[in-house]
């Protein structure tokens, strides 16, 4: 049960085999990924690796996937030429934009995308996760956005072979 992606007229949809849902994609639209904040999320096939949430805000979801808690002082390195670029780290973590324990809810439970990490090529992008959209479906920095519900059972239907397949 992949989860496909794709533009549906003037908005985007993504699809695991309940329907298309609306979901949010970078404000740089889909496509070939080239840099560190492009804003572009990247076409392709991507496996989804592990489950984050914040356990302080919901329960643990239900997946096949390994799921782990985030802490507050979680963050993801994307800068480039670092040696945990594209990783999770711990803060204090030099000058990191990509907290995950975060005042908003969009990062409450999100999927890690397995987008340039086998290998991790320094400064093509990092921090491309399936999370949780904004009450707007604004653009998101280049991942995928759902609703919760929706990337709750999405998550719960996933099995590690599946992907996201983001089809511009």
């Amino acid at each position: 049960m992949d989860i496909t992606v794709r533009p549906s007229g003037v908005i985007y949809t993504a699809d695991w085999g309940a329907g298309a849902r609306r979901c949010a994609v970078g404000r740089g639209g889909m496509g070939e990924k080239r840099r560190e904040g492009d804003g572009v999320t990247p076409a392709g096939r991507w496996p989804l690796r592990r489950v984050l949430y914040r356990a302080d805000r919901l329960e643990a979801p239900i997946s096949p996937l390994q799921v782990q808690r985030i802490e507050p002082d979680d963050a993801w390195c994307d800068i480039p030429g670092d040696d945990n670029y594209n990783s999770l780290v711990r803060l204090p973590h030099a000058t990191l934009d990509e907290r995950l324990w975060r005042d908003d809810h969009v990062y409450d439970v999100l999927a890690v995308v397995g987008f340039n990490d086998a290998p991790v090529v320094q400064g093509k992008g990092s921090a491309i996760f399936v999370h949780l959209a904004r009450d707007d479906f604004a653009p998101t920095a280049g991942c995928v956005a759902l609703a919760l519900d929706d990337l709750l059972a999405a998550l719960a239907q996933f099995c590690p072979r599946d992907r996201l397949i983001v089809a511009p």
